[in-house]
């Protein structure tokens, strides 16, 4: 080692000046535990120095811990969703009211009588706790709940139709994220698939042909990741239900999204509604509590009491249940949802979709200000958003963004994920846009925080 290497070592700040600077993160994850975190930042640092990078002084070794301690403190830390897309499944979908995070806040923390009737002192059942909430929305004579919307579906499937055959639309055999094919799920509940009609065409003489004495089941599922346009037709739910009684088979509607009613404002006219569904004529509606209802991972059953108790019956109910912490937030969600108003003001997702473009405009002319008196080029341009996680696919929502131009598009959107918050957003022609119709109001000082400060650390030219 060369003199003048020893020497730009000996210029590194000791331990005990860097944990100075670190006192916050001393007081809350302990003082031994930090001294070894600054131990091993400075022997990286050390070789960085030999190979020929700066000396950095005390107060930016203990910067470069409080970021390492942030990615060491867990990989579900909180992210600003900026891509337009409301209910991104890769980023958790929906976010919860707050009346709901608190309620999963205070059974998480407590013990709470989740199968215990309070009145008798005896065993109870974990789904009376949401059973009449569900009923009352959606006019169901019984309803029931799981820990997803896919495992809903085998379920369903698994009590009505084990061993024989279900009938659906060639048009309707989705694959839902992750590569699962409802064919695939239609088997593992233990029955079989029939296929009817084309990919663009079905009509109710198609089912009326298809079914048979091994036929156990009719099943419509709501293709809310695609749609197909051009020479289509497809038959009605009304028409299927009367189809099915006729044969005195169970109709089975998969409606996806979690729409609760129909949206009188029209922006999520697209979206088949459990209540209308059940009013249709559906015997059992199948939804997930994540999207359009706002509330944790879920899956909903709705409908006939005596086909729903007897899914709770069914030995797979235990391997799906839903724990307390979702019952808890999907119970203070569906109280939100009693008055709409109150539900498009309080519930994130619905908050957002229904978001004026107007309001959007301001609190994106609102930050573009702030961003350019710090010489970042920014600018408010109109976007197209969507609502996403297998909703509504054909729709666009008009929205408003907040467009950066940067030579390196992609070490930005990089930089931005990994800031603290995180943000995503998109790379679109040249520029990062960070479209506000997914970013809840209350975020927009992290957001600018965030664009500020990589501004600040990007190398000349990169944002100015």
């Amino acid at each position: 080692m060369t003199t003048r290497a020893r020497d730009r070592l000996r210029r590194l700040p000791p331990v005990h000046e860097v944990l100075d600077a670190l006192d916050d993160l001393c007081a809350r994850i302990g003082r031994e535990a930090v001294r070894a975190r600054v131990r091993a930042m400075l022997i990286g640092i050390r070789e960085e120095v030999l190979a020929g990078a700066d000396v950095p002084d005390a107060a930016q070794v203990a910067s470069r811990v409080r970021d390492g301690e942030r990615a060491d403190a867990g990989s579900l830390a909180p992210v600003i969703n900026a891509t337009g897309i409301v209910l991104h499944t890769g980023l958790g979908r929906a976010p919860l009211a707050q009346e709901a995070a608190d309620a999963i806040a205070r059974a998480a923390a407590n013990p709470v009588p989740v199968e215990i009737d309070i009145a008798s002192g005896q065993r109870g059942r974990r789904t009376d706790h949401v059973r009449p909430l569900l009923c009352e929305l959606t006019g169901a004579e019984d309803a029931t709940v799981v820990n997803n919307a896919a495992g809903a579906l085998v379920l369903a499937l698994a009590t009505i139709a084990t061993g024989g055959r279900v009938l659906v639309s060639r048009g309707e055999l989705v694959e839902i994220g992750g590569s699962f094919r409802l064919p695939e799920i239609i088997e593992h509940s233990g029955s079989h698939l029939r296929e009817v009609g084309t990919t663009n065409r079905t009509r109710l003489d198609d089912y009326a042909r298809a079914i048979s004495e091994d036929c156990l089941a009719i099943l419509r599922v709501h293709p809310s990741n695609y749609h197909i346009e051009g020479f289509t037709q497809g038959v009605g739910v009304g028409a299927l239900a009367r189809l099915a009684h006729e044969h005195t088979l169970p109709m089975v509607f998969d409606i996806g999204s979690g729409l609760l009613r129909r949206d009188e404002t029209g922006v999520l006219a697209c979206e088949p509604d459990a209540r209308g569904a059940l009013a249709a004529g559906a015997d059992l509606v199948v939804f997930s509590g994540d999207k359009l209802l706002g509330g944790p991972q879920a899956g909903v059953i709705v409908g006939r009491g005596d086909l729903v108790r007897a899914i709770e019956r069914h030995p797979l109910m235990r391997a799906l249940r839903v724990d307390k912490l979702t019952l808890a937030g999907l119970i203070a969600t569906l109280r939100q949802h009693r008055d709409p108003a109150i539900a498009r003001e309080r519930i994130p997702v619905l908050r957002m979709v229904h978001t004026p473009v107007s309001a959007l405009r301001t609190r994106a002319e609102t930050m573009c200000d702030r961003l350019r008196r710090a010489r970042i080029e920014a600018e408010v341009i109109e976007t197209t958003a969507f609502v996403g996680g297998g909703t509504n696919p054909a729709q666009a929502l008009e929205s408003v963004g907040i467009a950066i131009r940067t030579p390196d598009p992609e070490a930005l959107a990089r930089a931005l994920r990994t800031g603290s918050p995180g943000v995503f957003a998109r790379v679109q022609r040249g520029t990062i846009v960070c479209d506000l119709r997914s970013v809840d109001a209350s975020q927009d000082g992290s957001l600018c925080e965030v664009l500020l400060k990589r501004a600040t650390e990007s190398p000349p030219g990169t944002l100015h």
